[in-house]
């Protein structure tokens, strides 16, 4: 949740920030832009000091990183202080997911894996839904600066929480019982109780399969960009809604996404379950919201009523946050005890795919209009479509 409340208080403050530092539409695209670079470039090294030093202490380390470049965008008195401190909380948030990814990897049992990621992700969603609201009232009642500054906090009392509370094996953590335990070292061979090794970056590198996950996440991250970088702006630029009213109308569909996180990796596991069939469960799964997302897309932007534009935009939202969950459930079934070096690689493909659909857009609107960058969005889920259907989650990278 934290980890797109920090990102989502930016966007919901776009208008206020343009409007006090005299930004032009571009100046904001790449600043948006520089949040996502420093993201995806780091996804490796943040999947690595997962693997490294295991998620307790690692996810503790990044958390309080990013949480102080949170606050810190609060200082930023011009466009280049402002990419540079985004730049680097970018950094700090690059490895959330991968490490998460990997505190998953020796508690998780086989068909548990898409709806516990599709729970971590809906976390996410939830977060970004709640978050426009909240900025908003905070920017009316503060100025747009002391939202950057509630939300740092919040992270740094997460990462305490954490740290207290989490362990990375089964073995470590007090809470358990022996039958647990049992259960856990049996479904998973061994893997719960594994010390930490280097990862196998070669293998990793020269899988094809890791390409066609990643060029998937591409597609994926390009249009989740899109949504959560320049909805709100798009709501209040294009459709005419007040600031109030882009607050409720931006968080309808990261809502509806939540909807999707929970049921995609749900349904994906509980296919898997009933039918023995690991790979057609997730690529089933995949597909149908990839295929649903681009449907929903062309009405949502072509429509002239802004009502059903918000309405169609929920279902489109919803059709791509089905895949999430199963996507991350894939670094599991594949990776093993290197899930979160996969998912780093993966993650960064998808967020090469945000970085430059946070520039591209301003460059879009600019010269062709709101409409274009949400058709590129539908094409590109067509795309992603086509890739899942050529994922096998049953072929393991090691064994």
């Amino acid at each position: 949740m934290i980890t797109y409340m920090d990102r989502v208080v930016i966007s919901a403050a776009v208008p206020s920030i343009q409007k006090e530092l005299g930004l032009s539409i571009v100046a904001m695209g790449w600043i948006l832009s520089s949040f996502r670079w420093g993201y995806a470039l780091f996804q490796i090294p943040g999947g690595w000091l997962g693997d490294r030093f295991g998620a307790r202490r690692a996810l503790t380390g990044i958390v309080i990183w990013w949480s102080g470049f949170t606050a810190l965008t609060a200082a930023s008195f011009s466009a280049a202080s402002m990419a540079i401190v985004r730049f680097l909380f970018g950094m700090g948030e690059a490895g959330a997911f991968p490490i998460a990814t990997r505190s998953l990897s020796r508690w998780m049992l086989p068909t548990e894996r898409g709806y516990a990621q599709g729970i971590t992700h809906a976390g996410s969603r939830l977060g970004a839904a709640f978050t426009p609201p909240i900025v908003v009232w905070l920017i009316a009642s503060y100025g747009w600066r002391t939202p950057f500054l509630v939300f740092g906090a919040v992270g740094l009392v997460w990462a305490a929480v954490w740290f207290w509370y989490y362990r990375d094996t089964p073995e470590e953590h007090g809470s358990l019982n022996d039958a647990e335990r049992a259960l856990i070292r049996e479904q998973l061979g061994g893997a719960a109780k594994r010390a930490s090794k280097e990862a196998p970056w070669k293998a990793i590198f020269a899988a094809r399969q890791v390409w066609v996950l990643s060029a998937m996440y591409f597609c994926y991250g390009y249009s989740l960009a899109v949504y959560l970088d320049w909805f709100p702006k798009y709501l209040i630029a294009h459709r005419g809604f007040d600031l109030k009213q882009m607050g409720i109308y931006a968080s309808l569909p990261l809502l509806a996404g939540v909807v999707g996180d929970f049921l995609g990796g749900w349904l994906s596991d509980r296919w898997a379950h009933s039918s023995g069939n690991l790979r057609r469960a997730r690529r089933g799964v995949g597909t149908f919201g990839f295929a649903l997302a681009s449907l929903c897309i062309l009405p949502a932007t072509l429509t002239a009523d802004a009502q059903w534009s918000v309405v169609f935009t929920c279902l489109a939202f919803f059709g791509l946050e089905l895949t999430v969950g199963v996507s991350w459930a894939i670094p599991l079934d594949i990776g093993g005890d290197f899930a979160g070096s996969v998912a780093a690689v993966m993650n960064t493909m998808g967020n090469v795919g945000g970085a430059i659909s946070a520039a591209v857009v301003g460059y879009l609107v600019q010269g062709y209009g709101w409409n274009v960058p949400f058709l590129v969005s539908a094409a590109l889920c067509v795309t992603g479509s086509l890739l899942f259907a050529r994922i096998d989650a049953s072929r393991k990278l090691f064994t």
